[in-house]
């Protein structure tokens, strides 16, 4: 049984930072790709981040690009979402969530339909 947790939600200030952690289990998760989503009360969820299997390879929503940063220890069976620079609009409840295929994706890393396994959330709350 694959289990994803998340961690590291907080009330902060804009401009200030938060990690966000997400503890996988249930099996080998250097095998899988991993994406960051959120969703905000009365919206959909949407793509935050993605990274491959392999760690090589990082994707990102224009929204964040060059405040996010996703990776992943593979040795701690963890995907982490450093957020910098936070924003009046970013909060929100994040997820993380992995996919039942190993080496790759069903389809698009930036859509749920991708992913069949999420946590349950960590809540991000931002004042201005």
């Amino acid at each position: 049984q694959v289990q994803l947790v998340e961690s590291g939600g907080g009330l902060v200030q804009a401009g200030d930072s938060l990690r966000l952690s997400c503890a996988a289990s249930g099996r080998t998760f250097s095998n899988y790709a991993m994406g960051w989503f959120r969703q905000a009360p009365g919206k959909e969820r949407e793509f935050v981040a993605a990274i491959t299997w392999s760690g090589r390879s990082t994707y990102y929503a224009d929204s964040v690009k060059g405040r996010f940063t996703i990776s992943r220890d593979n040795a701690k069976n963890t995907v982490y979402l450093q957020m910098n620079s936070l924003k009046p609009e970013d909060p929100a409840n994040y997820y993380c969530a992995a996919p039942d295929l190993p080496f790759g994706l069903r389809t698009s890393a930036f859509t749920t339909g991708a992913y069949r396994y999420w946590g349950q959330g960590t809540q991000v709350t931002v004042s201005s």
